[in-house]
Order: structure tokens, then C-alpha cells, then sequence
């Protein structure tokens, strides 16, 4: 029964859309749900077989979307459900589906789930976030460091206890041993698939639940660090206790038991640590559909071995996943810069959309990813993303590959807006602009529809297995 419902995903070619940095229409510089609209046609252009919509719900922004205060409604500065109802309806009509992020491992701390549990330890909501009492000289409970620096704990002075965040202290965890919470957003998931998702990215899918006894993440041997972990203190630990927890396959079969509920119908996980677990918490008819882990984004040699070990020696046991292959999202930097540096390179481009639309896989490509855009190397005063914060100049965060699209070479806002864009847009992007594309049958642009539509011809490049070839030198040969 559940292959037959989901079949439409499996090699679907899946088009990420950040909605701040899209469209803007009414010149606040923010990109809104009616820009998303106006610009269907070039996602469908495309040969796209669905959108991610990364978060649209209202938020403080302290991580842009990723903590949500209300996870029923829209952003005002994105517009309003009326808005969202007629995008779904939009996108529908030109064949394509929509999948929606969820953030279910963590609210805003201006949630009122939040706001009502930080009162007491004895109110309805005391248990829905995790909560610990401070050792007796008042340190925190345990060793647990947070994503973004510095211990995974906060103080609350209202409840005289410490809570916990896996990233910012403005996402306080939801605790999913309580059955309450689990419920709660159980019904999260049906309130939107009630209005017409047809399915969700779930963020961290790997850490919706914690160890109970709290205990300390032991450290990650000297041995198996590599340069990125020596460059972000909470890397040097293993994250076995604060998340990637084996009881985790339980939530994602719960998630999993509300797509049954529900007609061709998708979800799949967002994996940062542990890929080792992938195959525990996706595939087969219980788990998530499918999901994706860092291996390739995270990846800045572009060398075949990377490549090869992955199918090869990841993939390979996992015989009920049908994967996900992505080289670039909202959180990484843009793979042209990874792989090339500089300003851009259209040439790599090229090669990597080439190599992108041809690997098994569902593709996962992000906006600009189709024009070749480099990551944008921003001013100090540019810097709104919290990494950014705590490392620049050395490292600069998230905000260089969340620029604004540049629709039109010309404008000042680049077609982008007609204000002052949130990010800015520099004119090695522009040059880029999907205007320019649009009018070069060489372009970036212009290569991508032709590699969509070579696979969408061609069943083996959609749905077919994947075996490596041996090649000397810095060769990736393949067969599908």
C-alpha cells in the first residue's frame, strides 16, 4: 500500500525555496508567500517535481524561521494563510507538489507552549520542554554543548531550573518522552496536511529525543576529528545522549503513522550527525520515507571517493532506502565556492549540477543552485545569522549562501525588491540574474533544464541502481 501511495517522490527532483530571500512584492525587502507565487513559473520551467518551503511561520527570526512561535499560522511579513492557501493551490496547478519544513525538535522561547511551562514545575505544561536541576554548586546538569557554542543549558530564574537547547537559548527543546508534546505535534502535521501539503522536511529529525538520565556525550577520539570539528568546540563531542538516540526511530514512526493517514503523502529528515543512523529512522513502510545526512555538503574537496563511499559503504546495507542526494541548502556554504572558490565558476557548475541530477537519489537543489550563484562574501555589519556571530571574520555563518535571488541584472534590488534587500546582492551575482540566463543557451540555467529533462527521459537516471566504476586519476565513472 505505501509503495504505490508514495511513488511519486522516488527520484523526484525537489526544488528548496527560502522564502526571505525568493520574492519580495511589497518592498520591505523580505521575500513573501505572494512572490513565491510569481515566480512558479520559473520552478516549473525548471522541470522540478515539487518545492521545499523553508519556514514561513511567524518568529522572533533570532535563527530566521528556525524557531517558530506559532506553528499554525504564516509570518505577517510573509503574508497570511489566505496567501498560503492560494500558493498551494498555484503550485498544484502547475503539477507540482509542496513540501513544507517542519521544526518539531524545538520552539521559540516566545512559544506559548513555552511561556506556560517556564512558570512552574507543576503547571500543565511543566514537562513539555526538558528541564534539570543545576548541580549543587549551581554548574549545568551536564556536559551537553549547544550546536551554536557553549553549553546546551540555560538558566530560567522563574523555575529555578536549567532548560535545554541544542542551539540557540532562544529554542528551548521539546521533550518528546512526554506524550502530550508528541501529540501536540502530531496534530501540527495534520493541521497542515489538512490545507494541502503533500509532505514536510523535518529539521533535525535526528534529535527529537534526548537521553532521560541526562547523561554526559562522551568525546569524539583525536583520531576521527577532522578539520571542521577542530574548528567548533561542540563537534569534539560525540552526540549519542543530547540526540541521535536509537528510541528516535520511534518519533519518526509516529511522524510516519500521520502520512498513513493521508493520500501520497511524503516526509523526510533533515540528518546532521550520526549518518551512521540514516537507515534506523528512514526507509521501509514504517520509519520516514527517506532523508538526507551532511556527507556531501559538508564535503569541500569534490573528490570521487567521496562520492563512491557513500553509496558504497553508507547506502549499500540500507536495501528499503530510496535516498536523498543534495550538495547545497540554506545552511552550507553554496557548492560552486565550496568546490571552486572565488567569485563563481560556471564551468564547475555545470559539472556539479551535472553530477547532482545523475547520482540515485531524490535531488534536493536550492534556489540559485540552477544559476550557478557563488556563496556572497559579506561586511561585518551584513552579519545576521548567529553563527556568523560568534565566529566572523573567521567564519562567517549561514547568510552568504541566503542572498537574495537576482531575478533582473539592472534594478538596484536585482527584481529581487524594490526596497532595501534584507541581504545584499552583489554584481557578481547579478551578472547571474535569471534574466541574463534566460537569453544564453550556455548558461548555468539553461544546462540545468537540459539535466532535469535528460533524467526525467530516462527512468534508469530517476529510479534506477547506481554501481561504480574503477577509474585512475580524479575520475567518478558510474553506471545507472
Amino acid at each position: 500500500m505505501a509503495g504505490g501511495k508514495v511513488e511519486w517522490w522516488k527520484g523526484a527532483v525537489v526544488y528548496q525555496i527560502y522564502p526571505r530571500s525568493f520574492r519580495d512584492t511589497n518592498g520591505d525587502g523580505i521575500g513573501d508567500l505572494k512572490g513565491i507565487e510569481e515566480k512558479l513559473d520559473h520552478v516549473a520551467s525548471l522541470g522540478a517535481d515539487a518545492i521545499w518551503l523553508s519556514p514561513f511561520y511567524p518568529s522572533p527570526n533570532k535563527d530566521f524561521g528556525y524557531d517558530v512561535s506559532d506553528y499554525c499560522d504564516v509570518a505577517p511579513e510573509m503574508g497570511t494563510l489566505a496567501d498560503f492557501d492560494r500558493l498551494v493551490a498555484e503550485i498544484h496547478k502547475r503539477g507540482l507538489k509542496l513540501i513544507v519544513d517542519q521544526v518539531l525538535a524545538h520552539t521559540s522561547e516566545q512559544h506559548p507552549w513555552f511561556q506556560e511551562s517556564q512558570l512552574s514545575a507543576d503547571n500543565p505544561k511543566a514537562d513539555w520542554y526538558v528541564w534539570a536541576d543545576a548541580k549543587e554548586d549551581g554548574t549545568v546538569p551536564n556536559n551537553w554543548l549547544s550546536a551554536f557554542g557553549g553549553p546546551a543549558w540555560s538558566w530560567n530564574p522563574i523555575r529555578r531550573q536549567y532548560y535545554h537547547h541544542k542551539f540557540l537559548k532562544s529554542q528551548p527543546k521539546l521533550n518528546f518522552h512526554n506524550e502530550e508534546v508528541v501529540e501536540a505535534c502530531m496534530n501540527v502535521l495534520r493541521f497542515w496536511l489538512d490545507r494541502g501539503v503533500d509532505g514536510f522536511r523535518l529539521d533535525v529529525a535526528n534529535a527529537y529525543l534526548h537521553d532521560a538520565e541526562l547523561k554526559d556525550n562522551p568525546p569524539q577520539p583525536r583520531d576521527r576529528r577532522t578539520f571542521m570539528d577542530w574548528a567548533h568546540a561542540p563537534r569534539l563531542q560525540q552526540h549519542i545522549h543530547d540526540a541521535n538516540r536509537p528510541e528516535n526511530e520511534w518519533a519518526m514512526k509516529r511522524v510516519r503513522a500521520v502520512m498513513e493517514e493521508y493520500d501520497a503523502r511524503l516526509a523526510f529528515g533533515e540528518f546532521s550527525e550520526r549518518p551512521e543512523m540514516l537507515g534506523l529512522y528512514a526507509g521501509g513502510l514504517e520509519r520516514l520515507h527517506t532523508g538526507y545526512t551532511f556527507d556531501f555538503i559538508e564535503d569541500w574537496s569534490f573528490e570521487p571517493p567521496v562520492f563512491r563511499a557513500y553509496y558504497e559503504k553508507l547506502l549499500a546495507p540500507l536495501d528499503d532506502l530510496f535516498p536523498c542526494v543534495t550538495f547545497s541548502n540554506h545552511d552550507v556554504p553554496r557548492p560552486v565556492t565550496r568546490w571552486g572558490g572565488g567569485q563563481g565558476d560556471d564551468a564547475l557548475a555545470k559539472v556539479a549540477l551535472t553530477l547532482l541530477l545523475a547520482l540515485k537519489g531524490n535531488v534536493l537543489m536550492f534556489q540559485g543552485e540552477e544559476l550557478g550563484l557563488p556563496e556572497v562574501d559579506l561586511e561585518r555589519h551584513h552579519i545576521k545569522d548567529p553563527v556568523g556571530d560568534l565566529y566572523f571574520p573567521w567564519v562567517k555563518g549561514r547568510d552568504g549562501c541566503r542572498t537574495p535571488i537576482p531575478w533582473e541584472c539592472a534594478p538596484q534590488g536585482a527584481g529581487f525588491t524594490s526596497g532595501e534587500p534584507w541581504l545584499p546582492i552583489p554584481g557578481y551575482h547579478k551578472v547571474r540574474a535569471v534574466d541574463v540566463q534566460e537569453a544564453d543557451e550556455n548558461s548555468v540555467l539553461a544546462h540545468a533544464r537540459r539535466m532535469i529533462s535528460l533524467r526525467k527521459a530516462h527512468p534508469a537516471l530517476r529510479l534506477g541502481d547506481i554501481r561504480f566504476l574503477d577509474a585512475e586519476g580524479k575520475v567518478l565513472a558510474f553506471a545507472r
